[in-house]
């Protein structure tokens, strides 16, 4: 496998984020914030290119108003910016739609983009499913993400909810998914960050979905009668079976995961 070209990409790392309707909850930004500036650390100390994003909303809207306090960096990013560093405004989720990002990437010969800042259920998950048409390579940070509580028609969740379910989605597929000192040893070692992919991931859900089954019982009771549960248990062997005959390297991967 050849060596990640990466740059790393901060994401909307604006001041919008640390208080207000749209203040990130989960993980909270006192923990993602030095994080994310770990992770510059890091990419400076590699000689990593690193590009800083902010997003815009036009001038006198409500939030991200070019000029207003909150659209400028969060002050621990701006002290840490340099001259070399890449400055991109968007105006969608993705930091690539309508930016020259993608171009800038190319001309510098760079095929991994390491997301990290806000928020997970916007701008990381739609910078991530474009790059793969790109043909770029994403990384996202675990810890050096966020996410906020969400509710409308169609449903609800929690920001915990809402950042660990869009990060196992995106592990399953669209991105390698790690932690800011996992990437940081990735990135020491020259190594690609370690992902899942669709097909190991949904061994490992079938898995763990018929050993819950197993366990609770009906109802949820640890001391309630078996026999409903196995059968339910046995309808799901031959779905695993064929992962397992199309995909025979899942068993270790999944396992390497903690499945």
């Amino acid at each position: 496998m050849s060596t990640p070209r990466r740059a790393l990409v901060l994401v909307d790392v604006q001041q919008q984020y640390f208080g207000g309707l749209l203040e990130i909850q989960y993980p909270p930004h006192e923990q993602s914030l030095p994080c994310i500036t770990a992770a510059i650390d890091a990419a400076t100390a590699a000689g990593i290119p690193i590009v800083a994003v902010q997003h815009t909303a036009g001038e006198g809207a409500p939030v991200f108003a070019p000029g207003s306090p909150e659209f400028e960096l969060h002050p621990e990013i701006e002290s840490r910016r340099t001259e070399a560093w890449k400055s991109v405004v968007k105006q969608y989720g993705s930091v690539y739609a309508g930016t020259d990002l993608t171009g800038w990437l190319r001309e510098h010969d760079l095929d991994t983009v390491t997301l990290v800042g806000y928020m997970t259920n916007n701008c990381i998950l739609g910078s991530a499913v474009e790059a793969e048409g790109l043909g770029f390579t994403t990384e996202v940070l675990s810890d050096a993400t966020g996410a906020i509580n969400i509710a409308n028609d169609a449903g609800s969740a929690d920001a915990r909810t809402v950042h660990t379910t869009l990060l196992a989605l995106l592990n399953s597929n669209w991105a390698s998914v790690g932690t800011t000192d996992a990437w940081a040893a990735a990135v020491s070692s020259r190594q690609a960050l370690p992902g899942s992919d669709l097909g190991a991931s949904a061994v490992a859900g079938t898995a763990r979905a018929a050993r819950s089954r197993a366990f609770a019982g009906p109802a949820g009771s640890m001391d309630a009668p078996r026999q409903p549960v196995f059968k339910s248990l046995r309808r799901d062997i031959p779905y695993v079976i064929e992962a397992l005959l199309q995909f025979p390297e899942l068993p270790a991967r999944a396992t390497s995961h903690g499945y």
